[in-house]
């Protein structure tokens, strides 16, 4: 039997663009991006059994993490089941000819997809709970009373923080925003 899961990522979040092209294929789809609570993936992992094949459109579907990755993938080989990446064109059971540089290369690859899927969709969840994302602002009157002792050359940086509260690199970013 074919299956194919998907949930919404950075460049799909309505995760319309993936397994469009699989014919005869029943689909579990994830309406969340986030770890937790991934109700259609654990419906699907009960129900796959011998034979099956399971497509995913990337490896960052079907993980959160290097360790899930690993884990899925040995569930799946006990169950005799062929995961099918397409964007990667790699089966599960296939023995890939690559070297060393090469495998370690894609799962950096992976690795950093899933810090930024995490990244983003944990930055969109703050946001709609009204957190503010980002560095703090710091005051109008510090940073002018900052930039008026810097220019001076009259104050050391230590002296400049010590009465401003502002770093020598919070300083340095705001000058140079000042300046362009």
């Amino acid at each position: 039997m074919k299956y194919g899961y998907k949930r919404p990522l950075t460049n799909d979040e309505d995760s319309k663009c993936q397994l469009k092209d699989i014919p005869n294929i029943e689909t579990y789809t994830e309406h969340h991006p986030y770890t937790k609570k991934r109700h259609e993936l654990e419906a699907l992992v009960m129900k796959l059994s011998d034979g099956d094949q399971l497509y995913v459109q990337n490896f960052v579907v079907l993980a959160d993490s290097l360790t899930h990755f690993q884990d899925l993938l040995r569930v799946f080989e006990r169950d005799q089941v062929t995961v099918i990446f397409i964007d990667e064109n790699i089966k599960s059971k296939d023995i890939l000819s690559m070297n060393l540089i090469e495998v370690l290369e894609l799962m950096t690859e992976l690795q950093t997809k899933i810090k930024r899927h995490q990244s983003i969709f944990g930055v969109r969840e703050a946001q709609k709970k009204g957190k503010i994302i980002g560095r703090p602002k710091k005051s109008d009157d510090n940073l002018n009373r900052a930039f008026f002792m810097y220019e001076s050359k009259e104050y050391t940086l230590l002296q400049i923080k010590e009465e401003t509260g502002i770093s020598k690199s919070t300083l340095y970013r705001y000058l140079d925003q000042f300046k362009q």
